[in-house]
């Protein structure tokens, strides 16, 4: 009796951390990525994009990890600060997931006597589970207003 007592005990525990496998936490990820920006960790951001990854703002639009990586990220990564969410819609499940909402950041000056910017606008991006287990950030849309002086 004691051994089928421990034979459920443990089967419930499996249970348990499978089910935990499943699930994710799209604040997570996308604490992740800020992090990431936050840091200037191009290493930490490009491991968190998918191989298929899109890229929108705008007129522009980018596809695949390599152009995202380069075009986006590249050539942002350097130029704004202090990247800050506020998710007004989320959504999860065992293989997708997103938040939108609103972004802003502090815009560096491009020169030496440029003025310090400030910039905010939409976003969503969404997170998609690989074959292998693994969250990838899948599309990311950003729609900005114009950027303007900081006081």
């Amino acid at each position: 009796m004691k051994n089928l007592l421990y034979i459920f005990a443990f089967a419930a525990l499996l249970g348990s951390c499978t089910e935990k496998e499943d699930e994710v936490s799209v604040q997570e990820l996308n604490n992740r990525f800020i992090s990431a920006w936050n840091s200037n960790q191009y290493e930490q951001i490009d491991a968190l994009l998918a191989d298929d990854v899109q890229f929108v703002q705008g007129e522009v639009h980018f596809k695949g990890k390599n152009e995202v990586a380069e075009r986006w990220v590249g050539e942002t990564l350097g130029t704004i600060t202090d990247l800050k969410t506020n998710v007004v819609s989320s959504g999860e499940d065992n293989k997708i997931a997103y938040e939108a909402g609103t972004f802003s950041v502090d815009v560096l000056p491009s020169g030496p006597d440029q003025p310090h910017g400030y910039g905010e606008g939409n976003f969503m991006l969404l997170w998609k589970k690989g074959e292998d287990g693994a969250w990838k950030l899948s599309y990311a849309q950003l729609e900005d207003l114009p950027v303007q002086i900081k006081n």
